[in-house]
């Protein structure tokens, strides 16, 4: 507790807290320069002074007074003391003397795409969601608790006392050479063919796709999706200018005939997920695969393949063969952040070695250069052998909450509904009975305490497929269960009233998931 209120100006310390004490001084000290408490010129209590006004250790105070000059906030001089800069303090103040300008048209001046119907779409959904105490299953990434923080922090520590300074810099434009092989070994172990000089890191796997759009796309150009796909990818199609054109599926993956009718419209390219589609959980055969590569051939359009649930294998001996094993032409790309840290950041995009210099020159364009610093310490994690036991930690987890999860749906939904389990991956699909619409649903469960994702927002027509998105990682297996009794009731309530809505018989099997 501080003992002289004048000299610590209402700063205090929690030796309890998480945060070292010279941060919380630095943090409340900073908060006072920038909102003029402190203002230019003015002059710091002297180290010893605040400190003893604090009860903390002058250490700590002097800590934080250097840590605010190397940040700019203050200058000291020795034998005069620590003042407030006049820039830190003014930093953001308007000018009191400045006429506002008349607005800009925005609404004319904004290029078409920022509007397009996707964004616009997959943002209302978004703006829509009121609770963030709610059931989530609609969350697709892992819950802290299974994040390897300790471990990446070790391997973010060995960077820094490795490579000191030389690690807080952008790292080479087509990404780490380290990383670069370290991934192309990880795909030969898939099956995927593939050499260091072949890879290019990206920043998630978003950026890998957008790298893949800018590098086809002319506006107005078309392009083939899954009618039903990942919203993420008809945002940023969209966004690049190009004309969705979706194309149906049967139980084996895109429909053959559908695909000969837009091998006619000059398709620019076509993006898949072939090993667990974003929302369904569907797998493309492996005799569809084939025809797919042998369509490609032929049609003349770039097939981009998009594996960002790999290594996430739930059950069975794993997929069938990548499209970009059977064909050198591929574009194929995937991420870390779903079976590891979505912060990371970290993606990379495989493609024919023709493109390799393109597709770099366009990724620096974008960003300039990404973490050298995280791109070591994924590497490090990778070489330790870290990431394979994460995955032998993480997979019977996700395996057991989806058996939780689609036990309990099977228990709670209305007879007639149907859901698959998928083989890998983190999603469920629940189909919707005709006259069920999936926003509705959303808005309802919302309404219950439970989110999910309608699949208005995965169509290139929202009209089309209607079904809710479950994902199964971010919530322990109890509140899995309680999210699908709600989303049980909610279903039963907006079925047209033919008798009983609900199952209400339970197998051992899902008697014993459920009482988890």
């Amino acid at each position: 507790m501080a003992r002289n209120l004048g000299l610590s100006a209402g700063l205090t310390l929690d030796a309890r807290a998480d945060e070292p004490l010279y941060r919380q001084l630095f943090d409340q000290l900073a908060g006072r320069i920038r909102s003029g408490t402190f203002p230019p010129g003015f002059r710091l209590p002297p180290s010893r002074s605040l400190a003893d006004a604090l009860g903390a250790n002058r250490n700590t105070v002097v800590r934080a007074y250097q840590d605010l000059e190397l940040a700019g906030f203050v200058h000291s001089t020795v034998g005069r003391g620590t003042f407030v800069a006049e820039a830190a303090a003014r930093a953001g103040e308007a000018d009191p003397r400045a006429t506002p300008a008349a607005g800009l048209p925005w609404g004319s001046l904004l290029a078409r795409a920022v509007d397009s119907e996707p964004l616009a779409r997959a943002e209302r959904i978004a703006a829509s969601v009121r609770s963030t105490a709610a059931i989530n299953l609609n969350r697709m990434q892992p819950p802290t608790d299974l994040i390897p923080a300790d471990l990446f922090k070790r391997c973010i520590d060995h960077t820094l006392r490795t490579q000191g300074a030389r690690a807080l810099g952008y790292a080479p434009r087509q990404g780490l050479p380290r990383l670069q092989a370290l991934v192309a070994e990880d795909l030969r172990r898939q099956g995927v063919p593939a050499t260091g000089d072949e890879i290019v890191i990206t920043t998630g796997s978003q950026q890998a796709l957008d790298l893949a759009v800018r590098m086809l796309v002319n506006p107005g150009d078309p392009f083939l999706v899954d009618d039903t796909t990942y919203p993420g990818a008809l945002s940023l199609i969209a966004a690049a200018g190009a004309r969705l054109v979706g194309v149906p599926r049967d139980a084996e993956g895109p429909d053959p005939a559908a695909l000969e009718r837009h091998a006619r419209v000059g398709a620019k390219g076509f993006y898949l997920m072939p090993n667990n589609q974003n929302p369904t959980g569907a797998r493309i055969s492996a005799a569809r695969r084939q025809a797919l590569c042998a369509w490609s051939r032929r049609a003349q359009v770039p097939l981009i393949e998009d594996d960002y649930a790999a290594d996430l294998e739930l059950e069975g001996d794993g997929p069938p063969p990548a499209l970009r094993a059977l064909d050198g032409d591929v574009i194929f790309f995937g991420t870390f952040s779903k079976k590891l840290i979505p912060a990371l950041r970290i993606g990379f995009l495989l493609c024919p070695r023709a493109l390799v210099a393109r597709l770099t020159v366009l990724r620096h364009a974008m960003d300039l250069g990404a973490s050298a610093l995280l791109q070591h310490a994924l590497a490090e994690f990778i070489e330790r052998g870290y990431l394979k036991a994460h995955l032998g930690r993480i997979v019977p987890i996700y395996r057991r909450r989806r058996d939780v999860l689609a036990a309990a749906l099977e228990r709670h939904l209305p007879a007639g509904i149907a859901v698959a389990r998928p083989a890998s991956g983190l999603t469920l699909w629940v189909p919707l009975p005709e006259g069920v619409e999936a926003e509705r649903v959303f808005e309802e469960a919302q309404r219950e305490g439970v989110l999910v994702s309608p699949g208005t927002v995965n169509g290139v027509d929202p009209r089309r497929r209607s079904g809710v998105r479950l994902t199964f990682c971010s919530e322990p297996e109890e509140r899995l269960v309680e999210g699908a009794r709600r989303l049980g009731r909610v279903l039963g309530g907006l079925l047209p009233r033919r008798g009983s809505p609900s199952r209400t018989r339970r197998t051992e099997e899902s008697a014993a998931i459920e009482g988890v």
